[in-house]
């Protein structure tokens, strides 16, 4: 292993399962943003060392509204977390990305209405001044590269660029909003993608993200078509399986790989995108 790494994972939606990890144990912490949304389940995978958390909570308890995002991105970063790998939900908008199909991420369009999106929010706990950190490449090319390369070896199909809006929820949208993000560009939809990569993007974490396309939304015009829970359970269901063997794939190669450069450099962007009066 050229540099030592260690990936956090985010489980969402139907994929929440520490069985994954070797070697695991179960830690509770807290950060100064308060308690993350599970325990961390640490182990390995392959001798990579892994910190897994699931984002709604193990028991799917926590609305996307609700989660402690900060916590969470925190609570990796303190464990020693130089990735951040995460998997969630989502619709599509486009033909094209079909349910079954999976996205790595790398663009977002912001939709949510109630989060804060920032660790330097001016608490008492926060680090000091204000962050304007740069979005123009959200994700962390690098990683999604690797991530596209391990789903070679997965039978399943991978769309190698993918846009997600990210809504407030719980609820679904409506058909007039879903046709409006389909009119900005949008290609998939979800509830969890804001704030957690502008937060650890923040936190100079190399972040990407696997969508797992379970339904058309609502902009098609049948009926039968538009999204429901039924619709989103049963398609997790056989889209969670694949998902673990893309991450069993990906971790390893993460690790064969030097990250020095790209671990500097996501510190050095955090450091020069604070203003401090």
């Amino acid at each position: 292993m050229a540099r030592a790494v260690k990936v956090g994972i985010i489980g969402g939606s139907g994929l929440h399962d520490p069985d994954i990890l070797q070697n695991k144990t179960t830690k509770s912490v807290d950060t100064p943003y308060g308690k993350p949304s599970d325990d961390l389940v640490l182990g390995d995978i392959a001798g990579v060392p892994c910190v897994l958390l699931s984002r709604h909570g193990r028991k799917h308890t926590i609305m996307p509204s609700n989660i402690n995002y900060h916590a969470n991105i925190d609570a990796l970063r303190q464990e020693g977390c130089t990735h951040v790998v995460v998997a969630t939900a989502c619709g599509s908008l486009r033909e094209e990305y079909k349910p079954g199909d999976f996205a790595i991420l790398d663009q977002f369009i912001d939709r949510t209405t109630k989060r804060h999106s920032t660790l330097y929010d001016g608490g008492t706990n926060s680090p000091p001044g204000v962050c304007h950190i740069p979005m123009a490449t959200p994700f962390c090319e690098r990683t999604r590269q690797v991530i596209l390369a391990a789903a070679k070896g997965v039978d399943v199909r991978v769309h190698d660029h993918a846009t997600m809006v990210t809504v407030e929820g719980p609820r679904f949208s409506s058909r007039a909003e879903s046709m409006m993000f389909r009119q900005w560009g949008g290609d998939l939809v979800n509830m969890t993608t804001v704030p957690e990569v502008v937060l650890a993007r923040e936190a100079g974490l190399s972040y990407a993200s696997i969508a797992m396309v379970t339904d058309y939304d609502c902009w098609r015009d049948s009926s039968e078509d538009h999204v429901s829970v039924a619709m989103v359970i049963k398609q997790m269901k056989e889209n969670s399986k694949k998902a673990i063997e893309l991450l069993l794939a990906t971790i390893p190669l993460i690790a064969q790989q030097d990250w020095q450069d790209t671990i500097a450099t996501n510190k050095e962007t955090v450091k020069t995108s604070v203003l401090l009066m």
